[in-house]
């Protein structure tokens, strides 16, 4: 390829699902032949802000060779200079800046204006209207989408949102690709010695951080129906609760769920999340608001079929009765997906659907995709 490519955006010691893409994807331009980097943060969230224990990595160690610069300080406009002026020295062809919430407009899209014109910029943008709204959300967002040239989303949702903020028509959808960095799956037997499971227990998995858009208190009126409870169907919530736990507490004892919902309230290292998703039968995500969602990519890596709601751009990418099941979000509909999926038996037929759909979410595709932009970007200068 020859390009030279920044990537904007978290990476470790920073942890969480956008740090773990933006390394992926890191990964991916490397082996295409660019010339790569991150600039990330060094600080993301005030810590007053920010609902989780901790936003670093504790444990873990980089991988080796990547090149991270951590520069940006969300609330420093001075580092937000500086980050411009290491970027521009470096001499990119173009930036890849990620968009996931309107906090980081004011630090992102300053960072964006003191770039050099001959630099394109591109936003990669998880969410466009976020699933938690604020007052001033939208001046935020105009804020950073005024900068870039160019958009991609992973969802078409998303994609439709961007018509409020932006009148470019360099934009694209690429879909989400499958995270391959979480190691070897781990046999089912393997996995459920490990988190003292039974061998013949009927397993849903609700993984990844606990707040209210991700529907973990649907999913528990739906393990509350009398015929999972005949079924002995358990859940695992395996995340860090990022908001008050207690409401969900009440929910599981009034529920009378106490002996069939699991919980590891914490945050799950990446050299764990294998042992969960071998240990599922079947990955449920009942939100009740969404975009994309890098769990689903995860259930597809390791052949894990899904339960998920209506809602987003999480339809497109999990085809109903094939992948799993697209849910209304109502217990009744979800609970009825857990029956026909543990009565029918027909989790060996989902499995091996995602298995083979699991290529087509490739990380080649998303890097070829955001070169096609590049060159339209480059054709349009020269019109």
């Amino acid at each position: 390829m020859g390009r030279k490519v920044i990537i904007i955006g978290p990476a470790y010691p920073l942890r969480g699902g956008i740090a773990n893409f933006n390394e992926a994807l890191y990964r991916a331009y490397e082996k295409a032949g660019a010339s790569v980097q991150i600039v990330s943060f060094s600080v993301q969230y005030p810590s007053i802000l920010f609902p989780g224990k901790s936003q670093v990595e504790s444990d873990s160690r980089p991988e080796p060779g990547l090149r991270i610069q951590s520069l940006i300080h969300s609330l420093n406009p001075a580092t937000w200079l500086r980050t411009a002026r290491y970027i521009n020295k470096q001499k990119p062809d173009y930036v890849v800046v990620r968009f996931w919430l309107p906090f980081m407009a004011m630090s992102l899209g300053s960072v964006l204006r003191f770039l050099k014109k001959d630099i394109r910029i591109i936003a990669l943008v998880d969410n466009a209207i976020p699933h938690e709204k604020r007052p001033g959300d939208g001046l935020l967002t105009r804020y950073f989408m005024s900068r870039p040239q160019g958009f991609v989303t992973m969802s078409k949702s998303v994609l439709n949102d961007l018509s409020r903020f932006t009148k470019s028509s360099n934009k694209c959808f690429i879909p989400h690709p499958v995270y391959d960095i979480y190691g070897e799956p781990v046999p089912m037997k393997e996995a459920r010695d490990t988190l003292g499971l039974s061998q013949e227990d009927k397993v849903l998995l609700f993984f990844g951080f606990v707040r209210k858009y991700k529907g973990l208190n649907l999913l528990l009126d739906a393990m509350a129906d009398p015929r999972l409870e005949a079924m002995n169907v358990k859940l695992i919530v395996a995340g860090e609760f990022y908001e008050h736990s207690g409401v969900y507490l009440n929910q599981i004892e009034q529920n009378n769920l106490t002996e069939r919902v699991i919980l590891h309230n914490h945050f799950i290292p990446a050299e764990d999340i294998a042992r969960y998703f071998g240990a599922a039968n079947m990955v449920a995500q009942t939100y009740l608001s969404a975009t994309q969602s890098g769990v689903t990519q995860i259930a597809y890596y390791f052949g894990r079929p899904m339960l998920v709601t209506d809602v987003g751009g999480l339809a497109e990418i999990v085809p109903h009765k094939q992948a799993g099941y697209v849910c209304q979000q109502t217990a009744i509909d979800v609970a009825d997906a857990v029956v026909d999926f543990f009565e029918q038996n027909r989790e060996p037929e989902m499995a091996r659907f995602v298995q083979s759909k699991a290529p087509e979410f490739s990380w080649e595709a998303m890097v070829n995709g955001i070169e096609e932009l590049f060159s339209n970007l480059v054709s349009d200068d020269k019109k």
